[in-house]
């Protein structure tokens, strides 16, 4: 899934948009995104100016937006203004290695259950074969 497919099943803009490719994805199952991180993301500008680290929390972001990706094609439909995607909790995350300029963030993101509504997933961020991040993810959809 490239670009132009990506920003129909998601909200999030420059630059708050996560994903830049969708390498593969089973609905009901598994997504496996990518995220190409470069020096020019506004977060390294203070992030820190000597030593750039991909702030942790947008790690977990990256990995709630392939989250949205895949509940919205398991659910077979776009998302509208008449409702929300909402990240909802975090559990059990851990940061196993920095995310720096250059670096190729793939998230791995299967559903671990779905009930009334809410979303439980397990999330996997690696960098060249190797875990960056992990966490368990929450997320909800809610009419506004």
């Amino acid at each position: 899934m490239r670009i132009d497919e990506i920003l129909k099943y998601l909200p999030h803009r420059y630059p708050f948009l996560l994903i830049d490719r969708v390498d593969s994805l089973e609905p009901g199952a598994r997504i496996v995104a990518v995220k190409n991180v470069t020096i020019n993301e506004p977060f390294f500008v203070g992030h820190f100016p000597y030593h750039p680290v991909m702030p942790g929390v947008l790690v977990i972001e990256a990995l709630a937006q392939a989250a949205a990706i895949l509940t919205f094609r398991t659910r077979n439909h776009l998302p509208d203004d008449k409702s929300i995607y909402y990240f909802v909790g975090i559990d059990h995350a851990r940061f196993k290695r920095p995310v720096i300029p250059g670096d190729r963030l793939e998230l791995h993101v299967s559903i671990a259950r779905e009930m009334r509504g809410l979303w439980k997933f397990k999330g996997e961020a690696h960098v060249d074969s190797t875990l960056a991040a992990e966490a368990e993810l929450l997320c909800t959809l809610r009419a506004l």
